[in-house]
């Protein structure tokens, strides 16, 4: 089961590790392993909200994400992104960007600084807004009833999590953005692409499942008329149009988490190169580990932990918003993700083993794996 599931993860490793080596000598080597290191970090709860959303598509768009996407996220937001960045800063073209990273690094990084009030405002927004409407929304399981009671009833006020995103975004553009202008610009569009991709993927997901009720029903009266065709799966996954808006929201969704592994990774090292193999590998190891939460149910039997993953989102995104005025140590980021996932994990055994190891959700039938073709 791991070496199925990791396999690909552990390939990649050598084979970056092995780049580095005879790119930098021991010191690329070093810094690859470290840039790996801090991307599985920072973006753990990223795969625990991808493994939500993956169990609702369908094969085919499972498959794409698990190869298209690992394509997009490793070259597109680990190499391309950073230089494209730039070049727009600049005003510069991508082999000339590409140019000034191998040549001019602190140009290079000074041009990146420039740029992250935007990108923070921008993922800042996006990730704010989806940790707003997973808090706002009344749940049958509550990890902190104490807080997410009072926070679903106020929730029910129409369009809140937009009121509290926006004001939070004009504080800190008012307190903090040294070019306000361009920080409010940055982070609307964040919220609407949020609301855009996250809105589709609804419509087209309760399209298909109207479709499916249509179909069952036909389906059922041919089966009363002594037809031989047999209902469709009770579980309806995203199809289609559908798939496709799903398939956008995690790319989207990726995008904001890579936002900050790519800025910190210019702590660590300020070679494009360098940087794209570090972050490419640890992405890598999100991509894997999102198919084993889905494989071995694990969402399913530790119900807390959908929760930790968002009020991990929350943290990521007010440290996100504060790094546009104040440097916010990637320590800090990453410690307070990997601590409130923990917790969520540590108080979901507490609860499984109270109710005897049997989770409302496992005894209804845990996970759904992974179809073969896609391992």
């Amino acid at each position: 089961m791991i070496l199925r599931t990791f396999g690909w993860s552990f390939g990649v490793t050598v084979v970056g590790l092995l780049l580095a080596l005879l790119y930098d000598g021991p010191t690329g080597l070093a810094l690859v392993a470290v840039l790996a290191v801090l991307e599985v970090s920072l973006s753990f709860d990223n795969a625990v909200v991808n493994a939500k959303v993956l169990d609702r598509m369908s094969a085919f768009w499972q498959k794409i994400f698990l190869t298209v996407g690992i394509a997009i996220a490793v070259f597109g937001m680990r190499l391309v992104f950073p230089l494209l960045i730039v070049g727009i800063t600049a005003k510069l073209g991508p082999v000339e960007a590409f140019d000034l990273a191998l040549n001019d690094s602190h140009r290079y990084h000074q041009l990146m600084n420039d740029a992250y009030p935007m990108i923070a405002a921008f993922g800042g927004m996006f990730l704010m807004m989806l940790f707003l409407d997973f808090v706002f929304e009344e749940r049958a399981d509550k990890w902190l009833p104490w807080l997410e009671r009072p926070l679903a009833r106020i929730g029910k006020l129409d369009q809140l999590s937009v009121v509290v995103a926006g004001g939070s975004l004009a504080l800190v553009a008012w307190l903090s953005a040294s070019d306000p202008g361009s920080v409010m610009i940055a982070g609307v569009l964040g919220m609407v692409t949020y609301i855009l991709v996250n809105g589709l993927g609804e419509l087209f997901s309760e399209a298909g499942d109207e479709d499916e009720d249509e179909d069952e029903a036909k389906d059922g009266a041919e089966a009363g008329k002594g037809g031989g065709r047999s209902g469709p799966s009770s579980l309806a996954l995203a199809t289609g149009k559908a798939g496709f808006f799903l398939f956008l929201y995690l790319e989207v969704l990726d995008a904001s988490f890579s936002f900050d592994g790519v800025i910190g990774a210019f702590a660590i090292s300020t070679d494009p190169i360098v940087i794209a193999l570090g972050l490419g590998i640890g992405a890598m190891y999100i991509r894997s580990l999102t198919v084993f939460l889905v494989r071995k149910g694990t969402l399913h039997e530790y119900v807390y932990l959908e929760h930790g993953a968002h009020w991990a989102i929350g943290a990521l995104s007010v440290c996100m918003l504060v790094s546009i005025g104040h440097h916010v140590p990637e320590w800090i980021t990453g410690g307070l993700g990997a601590g409130l996932i923990i917790a969520a994990f540590a108080s979901s055994v507490v609860r499984n083993r109270g109710e005897g190891g049997d989770s409302p959700d496992s005894a209804a039938g845990g996970g759904r794996p992974l179809h073969s073709s896609q391992v």
